[in-house]
């Protein structure tokens, strides 16, 4: 094993990651997109800004015999994806290239479903980070409202658009989607009982024509406060982090 790189398993070892030691390293985000995403088997999918290949092979270990693509800008991570793929037994086609300039090898396709779990942070009201990698995943240089139109056009009609975002910054995320999607959905993800959102999830449909919706959301952690050393996932939760169950409606 390089002493740069660990070798983690996720999805209660459905799923085995490489990704470096330092800088961006997955968490639960990814797999709580790759939850919300309602997709079918022989559908395709594009994981924009697909980093190490978390949120794709998640989607995959729930739903069989997907077509799946990532387009990934930073070259160490699109190698650890194609890695990661193979040795999950998935095939994963990573294009290298900026959505921002959105590489030929994607320009005249469509998708069933494409999905993103972009940078939190505008950097023009917090400060970037020290570690060039991990700032390349979090720090935001495209603007929110370019990931969502680059999505769009990657999506067939009557296809979605799945993303997973900072509550904060959820008016702005429906804003864009707004623009070019329709049966807007929001999920918000609940930290515990009683404490704000802070991380929300929103899917649309290339011509839906459905009414806007807000779900109940997921509360992730159980109890008030953090009492243990070990985990204290709520029984829904857990299902989705070590079961690959779906979430939302479908998953109740």
């Amino acid at each position: 094993m390089s002493d740069d790189l660990t070798r983690d398993t996720i999805l209660g070892g459905r799923v085995h990651l490489w990704q470096p030691r330092k800088g961006y390293r997955a968490g639960v985000d990814p797999i709580f997109l790759a939850a919300w995403v309602p997709a079918k088997p022989g559908q395709s999918v594009l994981d924009l800004g697909c980093g190490a290949g978390a949120a794709c092979l998640s989607l995959a270990a729930r739903v069989p015999g997907l077509s799946l693509t990532g387009l990934e800008r930073q070259p160490l991570y699109a190698a650890l994806a194609r890695r990661n793929g193979a040795e999950n037994g998935q095939q994963i086609e990573v294009v290298e290239g900026d959505l921002a300039q959105m590489p030929e090898a994607l320009k005249q396709r469509v998708f069933d479903h494409v999905i993103a779990n972009p940078p939190y942070f505008r950097r023009d009201r917090s400060l970037a980070g020290p570690d060039a990698a991990r700032e390349g995943a979090m720090g935001e240089e495209t603007p929110l409202a370019d990931w969502v139109r680059a999505a769009a056009k990657r999506c067939r009609p009557r296809g979605y658009v799945s993303f997973i975002h900072r509550t904060e910054r959820l008016p702005e995320l429906l804003a864009a989607f707004d623009s070019c999607l329709g049966s807007l959905e929001t999920f918000p993800l609940i930290p515990r009982e009683g404490r704000d959102s802070q991380l929300s999830l929103v899917r649309g449909r290339k011509e839906g024509r459905a009414a806007f919706r807000l779900h109940a959301g997921l509360v992730v952690h159980s109890g008030p406060v953090h009492q243990t050393d070990g985990e204290d996932y709520t029984p829904e939760a857990l299902g989705i982090l070590r079961d690959a169950a779906p979430l939302g409606p479908e998953g109740r």
